[in-house]
């Protein structure tokens, strides 16, 4: 299931609007040129803005989300039919044999259960040709990211063309180690319809994110910082043999 900033119609077609900036992306694109990737799989791919910024650089880009609404807004934009867009989830893919996998974001922490962590795991390994590379990113717990999840930390208005107003807020509602609740608040000025969106992640200790990899084959080769936020995330970057 997708939570309805995703899976919602109308929170999927201002999304984009609502976090302009994704330079957090410029790492998993270097990344891609440090492998050579000519073939990449985007793992929760959202509204497709990674996956179009990868087709961007010629690379051949494959998208999968859970979320339709987020599919839809993906198809819809300029020069989508350059991906193949598969709504579904890693644990159930077509033959791919990728160079590179990618979780970018809270893709990774979002899945919360177990037993879909680890088919993830699986379903992804099987969809990468040997010597290819999982990367993905998991906040540092020691860092209690949650803390700042407040209003006040994170209240805006944003004007949105064709949509108006629209302010948006976050605030935890709980917390119940290692998963953390928060819910996402948008008020639409023009008609007074107000949203909300519920997300859980889970947050896993680096050692424990080695071992479920090592437990499904894969080697860890490195796990690196994450340049936008420096001491705050893992980047693990995982080969199959």
């Amino acid at each position: 299931m997708a939570d309805d900033c995703f899976e919602h119609p109308r929170l999927a077609a201002i999304y984009d609007a609502l976090d302009p900036d994704r330079s957090d992306l410029d790492p998993y694109l270097r990344m891609a040129d440090e492998f050579g990737a000519r073939r990449v799989l985007d793992i929760g791919c959202g509204t497709g803005v990674f996956a179009l910024l990868l087709a961007d650089r010629g690379i051949e880009a494959v998208g999968v989300d859970p979320a339709l609404a987020s599919i839809d807004v993906a198809r819809d934009k300029p020069g989508s039919e350059r991906v193949r867009w598969i709504c579904g989830d890693a644990a159930d893919l077509p033959p791919l044999q990728v160079d590179l996998a990618t979780m970018t974001a809270n893709v990774a922490q979002a899945i919360v259960d177990p037993q879909p962590w680890h088919k993830t795991l699986r379903g992804t390994y099987e969809a990468l040709r040997p010597g290819g590379h999982l990367v993905f990113e998991t906040r540092d717990p020691a860092r209690r990211a949650w803390e700042g999840w407040t209003r006040e930390n994170s209240y805006s208005v944003t004007e949105i063309s064709g949509v108006g107003s629209v302010a948006s807020w976050v605030e935890l509602t709980e917390v119940r180690w290692p998963l953390v609740t928060f819910r996402w608040t948008y008020a639409f000025a023009a008609d007074g319809g107000v949203l909300t969106s519920d997300s859980t992640l889970r947050f896993r200790e680096r050692d424990e994110v080695e071992r479920d990899l090592a437990a499904h084959g894969y080697v860890v080769e490195d796990v690196r910082d994450a340049p936008d936020r420096p001491g705050r995330e893992f980047v693990f970057l995982a080969r199959r043999p």
